[in-house]
């Protein structure tokens, strides 16, 4: 005899998918009955409710597409890193390339800080 006596986990998650869903139709069907209760006609309620659960899909819509778009960013961005010339080194505000540079027109030169030739911009007096 093989019969299971245990529920699986999908059974699971389906009767509670279920019963959420069970729920939200009985609030729905509720919610109808206080605004027919109020005065509204049935089909006004009716076409209130589905207006709201348009509404609901729109935001959620929206929000999905900027997340999306988002998405695609983060992954384009990834790929440029990752594709990218890492062996070519930027110019620098003149446009040159590194080994061009010389250190000694930086900003913060000091020939004390390096073991160069003399510089005549530094001759001591």
């Amino acid at each position: 005899m093989g019969t299971k006596t245990r529920i699986s986990n999908a059974e699971r998650f389906g009767r509670w998918a279920g019963g959420m869903w069970r729920g939200g139709v009985r609030r729905e069907r509720r919610l109808a009955g206080r605004l027919v209760a109020r005065g509204l006609p049935p089909g006004a309620a009716t076409a209130l409710l589905w207006l709201v659960k348009l509404a609901v899909l729109g935001v959620l819509l929206y929000a999905a597409f900027w997340l999306a778009l988002l998405l695609v960013f983060a992954v384009a961005a990834a790929w440029a890193m990752q594709h990218g010339t890492a062996d070519q080194e930027e110019p620098d505000l003149l446009n040159r390339q590194a080994e061009e540079r010389d250190h000694r027109e930086g900003l913060f030169y000091h020939p004390a800080s390096y073991n160069d030739d003399p510089d005549p911009r530094f001759e001591d007096d």
